[in-house]
């Protein structure tokens, strides 16, 4: 056997134990909520357990109020993904076509801002938000979540700009059309992967964050999906089943939109990253 084939044999198993030891979570997830409240805290490793019930997706989707942490979370994350992409596909084309003073200071405070975890802007992000009145507020928590995911949203669209040669908009201007029209009707349309990748960060980037939503809102009638799932863990009982089958729930629309946006993923993350 050559070194070459014995490499991608070892490589292909490596890939195999990586992607068991990925799916395996998912997989005792996925069993924890079909069991029967009497055997939650069974020792047993097979995926479907003894007395398998789908129960505990019935108490989460209609004894408890799961639709309405939903609909707050899509609000939410469509709000974010709006205005995430407007003002990264703007800010991004500036700084790629450009060149003004503070630019290169500009695209360095992005950087740095991006290196920071958002917990780390929790309680700037906080006093802001108070001295404003929009603590405990929809609309406070879609500024919290764009401003913390738009740092890598506008490096993205910037290097993806960037890989778009400027004569392209230069002919249009030539043609009669202004500025702004060559980035709606050029610049825009040939940037669509990287447009479906910022609107993808930062969907998932609202839809699943925790900790700032954590700080920000207080009302029970505000709840997203994070914060639902937390409030099923009691000091002294964990509703283990229905903490798995909303887990599970929460996890299809960014699935399904994953699988829809799948195509633009490799471009998008690929050219909007070799140019700076």
């Amino acid at each position: 056997m050559s070194v070459r084939r014995l490499r991608s044999i070892v490589l292909h198993l490596v890939l195999v134990l990586v992607t068991l030891a990925t799916i395996y979570p998912v997989v005792q997830v996925f069993s924890i909520s079909l069991r029967p409240g009497n055997r939650l805290y069974s020792t047993s490793l097979s995926i479907v357990p003894e007395g398998a019930t789908l129960e505990a997706y019935r108490i989460i989707l209609f004894n408890k109020p799961f639709l309405l942490w939903m609909r707050n979370s899509i609000l939410v994350s469509i709000a974010v993904t709006v205005l995430g992409v407007a003002l990264a596909s703007t800010a991004g084309y500036a700084f790629s076509r450009f060149r003004f003073p503070g630019r290169g200071a500009g695209m360095l405070a992005f950087l740095t801002a991006q290196m920071f975890p958002a917990t780390m802007l929790l309680l700037p992000l906080f006093v802001l938000l108070r001295r404003f009145g929009l603590v405990d507020t929809f609309p406070g928590l879609v500024i919290a979540y764009v401003a913390t995911a738009l740092p890598f949203c506008v490096w993205t669209m910037k290097g993806y700009y960037d890989s778009i040669p400027v004569e392209l908009e230069e002919a249009a201007m030539v043609d009669g059309t202004s500025r702004v029209g060559a980035f709606r009707r050029v610049t825009l349309p040939l940037s669509a992967p990287a447009l479906m990748i910022t609107a993808l960060f930062s969907f998932i980037s609202a839809w699943s964050e925790f900790m700032v939503a954590r700080v920000i809102i207080q009302s029970l009638g505000l709840y997203t999906l994070p914060l639902g799932l937390e409030s099923l863990a009691g000091t002294f009982q964990t509703e283990w089943a229905n903490y798995s089958a909303g887990a599970l729930l929460v996890c299809i629309p960014v699935l399904a939109l994953f699988l829809a946006l799948n195509r633009y993923l490799v471009s998008g993350l690929t050219l909007g990253g070799v140019k700076g």
